[in-house]
């Protein structure tokens, strides 16, 4: 399959997989079986063509399964923050851990496949385990079942699952498709690599967009419906294996003959371990350290694992790209819940906006082929394929760039982060007439305040320990009162002034520390009447305060505007308006009195709205994909073209393992070295230029080469060198 796609000329959608990989563990399905096997009977042609019918079911497959994948992993972050409650750096650690772990264990379903089981079983039973991993995760997403720790313990066994089954047919489904053609077919099977990438990205991208609706419009156990968003995926998953195992009858299954890779791998360890053995200098060296292994190895492997490590030798510095790529999923999600995401005609949510990859990949990739490249060739610039690499990754550290701007901008909303031995204090003036507030050796509020007053700005409050009680003294109307309030460290707190009984009073309440998640918007209410009040918000949220100016919790509520709401008094029902409530804001809402048939009330702002719209961020997902086109894409071209047809499937396990390495980085920098989001953007983002400059170096020096003209060279060198040593042994013999 691979040695076929390589040979021809690669159009547009063979090289439009941004997730995947261009080539796969195939080296037993390069060559034809050795040895007596039977006869391969033939599939069904499709509507009369030179296409099996068999692919339809491979196609539909493929589409089902990688729905089910990014579906279930475009929720994953929110769900670790909000259904776990893990903070930002746990979320983002253990995302990248599973991501990581889908990129390891291909490796396993290599070995299965090629020494074992064979491409058809080792599908079958990986999506056996697949699905299990799904419908797992799926339950332990069930909010009544169990406490956090049972829900803890399924998603990650199910995330476990999930990883060893998607991971291990990824190198099988598409190596299997390719089996189904006969050898004379090689137009259509290039044909199919075509159709079956472009069933990932139509997967991928209709996924990304629709499970995260699943999750956030629709609503179950009185919050959003993670059980849903994972359900689904595991309903596609399900249907995948049902279509797979229905194709049955009808494909061609080419026996296990062997894995290269471990071939390859027990070459270099023996070869390792024989120059240790060897470190005597009376022992003649040898040309390259590779030639150790020839007690034991034929030279014609020993020659191809020299061509494939100098490739190899490339891939050191491209995890860092991935390190950044991958976040789309992770910080990138977690930034745009902190944003605007009003479209006007749409409300898009938070993890939706992975939609543009996808997208954009679809859109860049003729472009680039058809209009860009041309271009630069028509300008005599020489643009090799390691210039196209690192203009990718250059383009990605551009990317974080921007993100660590727009990180900056939202982080003006947000609450000032507080340290030990220290609070924040505001004043909610509710009274009919301005306050004076002084509270005891601080010198906070210089002007009074006057009478339901939008508030300032939170005035920082410096204490003498962890807790402190502080004298509040109140001037009004030519009195004075005092009042003592114990306060806290890293607390957030509104002094309420109001008028009962005739008198001046207070109450100190404590306020919300940060923004509320998810883009929510939190809001509380005051009852300054003198009954208590029952509250109906969104006809299924029910609040009930007390009276004289009590105060509710907060209660989180999804961007809307809600006027249909209802106050129920002693004196009847009446209609409350809230107007809108915004993304991430914090709001009090004061019930003043009731007149001509509805609640008369006086909203203040706690915590600005998000302000910053998520339009923002569709430049960094510009520029990441456009730099996936130019770094993933080439690469993997560049790789294959440098390494002899046997070794494909070495280079495909190269390749993986810098997309784990990467993740794995990620994860590293999460849990060690916790910095505010915006400089950890700036980190990558310089990372990525030194790495850039490393692998261009690597570049220059690096000599591209058939791999032909190696194996031919290698052929001539070892010819000529048996030749000198048959000539060494004759004189040898005739001296004796």
């Amino acid at each position: 399959m691979v040695g076929d796609q390589a040979r021809g000329e690669m159009n547009a959608f063979q090289r439009n997989e941004s997730k995947e990989t261009l080539f796969t563990f195939i080296s037993a399905g390069d060559d034809s079986p050795k040895g007596d096997f039977p006869v391969q009977k033939k599939s069904p042609k499709l509507c009369g063509s030179n296409y099996p019918l068999s692919i339809a079911f491979i196609v539909v497959n493929e589409f089902c399964e990688r729905f089910s994948y990014y579906g279930m992993r475009a929720v994953l972050t929110l769900y670790f923050l909000s259904f776990f409650h893990w903070d930002e750096n746990l979320s983002t650690a253990v995302y990248h851990a599973f991501s990581a772990l889908c990129y390891f264990t291909p490796v396993i379903g290599a070995i299965m496949a090629d020494s074992w089981l064979g491409k058809y079983k080792t599908i079958i039973y990986l999506s056996i385990v697949y699905v299990v991993g799904h419908l797992i995760k799926s339950v332990g997403a069930i909010p009544s079942l169990g406490n956090q720790v049972i829900h803890v313990i399924l998603s990650m066994v199910g995330l476990f699952l999930i990883a060893l089954g998607t991971g291990g047919i990824k190198p099988c489904v598409s190596a299997f498709g390719g089996d189904q053609f006969e050898e004379e077919h090689t137009s259509e099977r290039n044909q199919f690599f075509s159709i079956f990438y472009l069933s990932i990205n139509a997967g991928s991208l209709i996924s990304t967009f629709v499970t995260p609706v699943l999750r956030g419009d629709v609503k179950c156990f009185g919050e959003d419906c993670y059980a849903l968003a994972f359900g689904v995926p595991a309903a596609l998953m399900v249907l995948a294996l049902v279509v797979f195992i229905a194709g049955s009858g009808l494909y061609r299954k080419t026996p296990p003959q062997g894995n290269v890779l471990l071939e390859v791998c027990k070459c270099i360890s023996f070869a390792i371990k024989n120059r240790l053995k060897n470190r005597s200098r009376h022992i003649p060296k040898r040309d390259h350290w590779l030639d150790w292994a020839s007690e034991k190895y034929s030279k014609q492997l020993i020659g191809e694992v020299k061509m494939v490590t100098r490739v190899l030798f490339l891939f050191i510095p491209l995890p860092m790209f991935w390190a950044l790529f991958d976040q789309q999923g992770s910080r990138w999600t977690l930034q745009a819940t902190k944003m605007n995401a009003d479209f006007g005609i749409y409300v898009l949510q938070p993890d939706q906006m992975q939609f543009l990859n996808p997208l954009l990949i679809l859109v860049f990739i003729p472009i680039f082929d058809l209009g860009l490249y041309p271009l630069i060739n028509l300008c005599k610039f020489n643009f090799t394929p390691i210039r196209k690499m690192a203009t990718g990754m250059i383009l990605a550290g551009l990317a974080f760039g921007l993100a660590a701007i727009v990180e900056v901008k939202i982080n003006e909303t947000d609450m000032p982060r507080l340290v030990p031995e220290e609070s924040l204090i505001r004043v909610l003036n509710l009274a009919k007439n301005p306050v004076q507030v002084t509270i005891q050796d601080r010198d906070l509020f210089q002007q009074p305040v006057k009478a339901f007053q939008n508030p300032a700005e939170y005035s920082k409050l410096i204490l003498n320990g962890e807790q402190q009680s502080l004298r509040f003294t109140l001037r009004h109307q030519g009195l004075s009162l005092a009042f003592n309030y114990t306060v806290k460290e890293k607390s957030v707190y509104s002094l309420i002034v109001f008028e009962a009984e005739g008198s001046l009073s207070s109450r100190l309440i404590t306020d919300l520390e940060a923004k509320p998640e998810n883009g929510l918007a939190a809001v509380r209410f005051i009852n300054g009447l003198s009954q208590d009040v029952n509250l109906t918000i969104d006809s299924k949220r029910f609040i009930a305060v007390q009276k004289n100016y009590s105060a509710s919790e907060y209660s989180l509520l999804e961007r809307d505007k809600y006027n249909n709401g209802k106050c129920i008094t002693e004196m009847g029902e009446f209609t409350l308006e809230l107007g809108l409530l915004d993304f991430g804001a914090s709001y009090t809402v004061v019930i003043t009195n009731v007149s001509g048939g509805a609640v008369k009330t006086w909203k203040s702002e706690d915590i600005k709205a998000n302000n910053v719209h998520m339009a923002w961020q569709i430049p960094q997902y510009l520029l990441i994909s456009a730099g996936e086109v130019m770094f993933s894409i080439t690469g993997l071209a560049f790789s294959y073209s440098q390494s002899p047809a046997s070794m494909k499937s070495v280079l495909q396990a190269g390749w993986l393992l810098t997309v784990a390495i990467g993740n794995t980085l990620v994860l590293v920098v999460a849990q060690a070295a916790p910095m505010a989001q915006w400089a950890e953007f700036v980190l990558f983002t310089v990372l990525l230029f030194a790495v850039c400059i490393v692998f261009s170096i690597m570049g220059y020096f690096y000599v591209s080469v058939d791999p032909k003209d190696l194996e031919e060279k290698e052929e001539k060198r070892e010819t000529a060198s048996s030749r000198g040593n048959m000539i060494s042994l004759v004189t040898q013999k005739t001296k004796l």
